[in-house]
């Protein structure tokens, strides 16, 4: 597994952290050797412990998930380059970040009632703790788009953490680093960034 153990996280809650405040995933799936790749907001369901998406009908990957299909989803956290300039010693220029990858299976959702759901929850989850905007089920929108998208499911089987944090730095240089990624990064992602950060 790479990047090195000191880089790896197993830490399911701060991964589960990263797909909440980084919904837009990397979905990744292959046939006959060619590799597929998406970028679409997939959500993790508390209940059921799987990834919820939608995807085009119109995309090509779509063949590639069929029931029982193993995908890998890459979820993208903050990130920059450290310049040895911040460190009290002498080190080397690197790049740190957080993302996950997740692997899993595909179920398929094909009842109209249940995507619907599925684009409901979704919705109210991206739309945050203070909603401009809710959808509702019978919102005439929905049966339109309906043909045009197929919903899934992914059964997580493996979670990986990857955090480049310097961990591998004294505590002084470790905390300088930290404050360096805050620094590029949005101020809304401030907290979350500190919460990675915690044992």
């Amino acid at each position: 597994m790479y990047p090195p153990p000191h880089h790896q996280s197993n830490d399911i809650q701060k991964m589960i952290a990263v797909i909440k405040q980084f919904p837009l995933g990397m979905l990744v799936s292959a046939k006959d050797g060619q590799p597929f790749i998406t970028h679409i907001p997939i959500i993790y369901n508390e209940a059921s412990g799987k990834l919820v998406a939608h995807i085009d009908r119109q995309n090509p990957q779509v063949e590639t998930l069929t029931n029982g299909a193993e995908v890998t989803v890459i979820f993208r956290g903050p990130d920059t380059y450290i310049s040895p300039s911040i460190y009290s010693t002498e080190q080397l220029p690197t790049w740190n970040y957080i993302y996950v990858h997740i692997t899993g299976n595909i179920t398929l959702i094909h009842e109209a009632e249940a995507v619907k759901q599925t684009m409901i929850d979704m919705t109210r989850f991206l739309e945050g703790d203070k909603p401009k905007f809710k959808l509702k089920k019978d919102d005439p929108r929905m049966n339109r788009l309906l043909p045009y998208i197929q919903a899934f499911t992914i059964e997580i089987t493996n979670w990986e953490g990857k955090f480049k944090l310097s961990q591998d730095k004294n505590p002084t240089d470790y905390e300088l680093a930290k404050a360096e990624l805050i620094k590029n990064s949005k101020p809304s992602d401030k907290v979350f960034i500190e919460g990675i950060y915690k044992n």
